[in-house]
């Protein structure tokens, strides 16, 4: 959003929600910032990362398939 209409639409909405001095800067800082937002990409457009998962370490050594040993005599003797 242009900058000059961020700052009209935000000036309107303080005047029109501001009580005194003091809250008419603060309701035009806020709503000056909100519509600055607008310009910002959105964050799910973003790739996501990757998950890494942790294992414990019990888990791993209970999973654990038994070696398997081959003979190397091809049937022949």
């Amino acid at each position: 959003m242009n900058k000059f209409f961020r700052a009209l639409i935000a000036a309107w909405g303080a005047k029109k929600l501001g009580g005194g001095c003091l809250s008419t800067i603060v309701i035009f800082i806020i709503i000056y910032t909100l519509l600055g937002k607008c310009n910002e990409p959105a964050r799910a457009s973003v790739k996501p990362a990757a998950i890494k998962t942790a294992v414990h370490q019990n888990a791993v050594r209970s999973n654990a398939v038994p070696a398997v040993t081959y003979s190397s005599t091809s049937g022949q003797e």
